[in-house]
This record gives C-alpha cells, sequence and structure tokens, in this order.
C-alpha cells in the first residue's frame, strides 16, 4: 500500500501518517519576538494549485482505500473522517489486540511444528503450504534461523 500511494504522490503517505495537510501562512498582525513565526490557515481563495493538489491528497487518499474495500469493511470506516483515522480503524480490525495477536502466534506455530508432508501432496504443494505458514510466523514477529526451518522442511 505504501508504495502504491508513494507512486500517487510523494506526500501521500505523510497523510496517511500524520493527518490531512493544511495550507498555512505566516500571521503578520502578530508579532512574535525571538521565536518562530505565528501560523495561520490561508484563505482558500489566496491558494496556488500546488496548494489545492496537497490540500486534496486525503480525499485522494480516501478514494484509493474505498476502492480497495469490500461493503463490509466500508461500513466500518465510513465514520472516518480523515484517511489516517480510515487507516487506525483498520489497522485496529485487522490486527487485533495483544492477547488475538498471541493467540494467532500460537495456532501459527503450532501449524509450523506440526507441519508434515500430507499423502498425495506434491513437493511443491507443500513447499507453497510451508511457505504460507512461514510468512505468517514472520507477520507475526516470530522468526527461525535457517537451520530449524531446514529442518522441519527436511
Amino acid at each position: 500500500m505504501h508504495a502504491h500511494l508513494s507512486a500517487q504522490d510523494d506526500d501521500m503517505w505523510y497523510v496517511i501518517t500524520d493527518g490531512p495537510m493544511y495550507i498555512l501562512k505566516v500571521n503578520t498582525t502578530v508579532a512574535i519576538s525571538g521565536g518562530e513565526p505565528y501560523m495561520i490557515e490561508r484563505p482558500r481563495e489566496e491558494w496556488s494549485a500546488e496548494d489545492k493538489k496537497k490540500a486534496n491528497l486525503d480525499n485522494m487518499a480516501k478514494d484509493i482505500l474505498y476502492k480497495t474495500l469490500d461493503k463490509n469493511m466500508f461500513s466500518k470506516i465510513k465514520t472516518c473522517s480523515t484517511v489516517k483515522e480510515i487507516c487506525e480503524k483498520l489497522t485496529q480490525l485487522c490486527e487485533g489486540n495483544d492477547q488475538t495477536n498471541e493467540n494467532k502466534l500460537t495456532v501459527a506455530i503450532q501449524k509450523f511444528d506440526n507441519a508434515e508432508m500430507n499423502s498425495g501432496e506434491t513437493i511443491a504443494e507443500f513447499d507453497e503450504r510451508f511457505s504460507n505458514i512461514f510468512c505468517e510466523l514472520i507477520s507475526l514477529g516470530k522468526t527461525y534461523s535457517n537451520r530449524e526451518i531446514a529442518l522441519k522442511v527436511i
């Protein structure tokens, strides 16, 4: 997802991690001595074409995400107002809490420990099934040495 969104615009991923971009300008009516200038939101009528593009990145990213979600997932995020909120909600829904992740890891370790080639299964089919288990373990933060993996496959 990161690569796809970044390919649309270099700043699009920042909209997901930091929230929508606001178009700001220095407030010249407030003088701050010895500090950074005081920034205020620039009125829309003063926006350049580049400002409009940056301000619209949140909508563009939401559009991309909306197109990838099924009706069930969309119904769970439709009340989110920014793409950052959507991503946080999707992360919460898909990854679960610590207890859920611990349970997923336990099940994946059991799959790894019990992995054997089934009768009638080709080596390619076993390799694909074993690779899926291994990828699941990696995504849950569990790693094995090359030696442990080789011994398991043998």
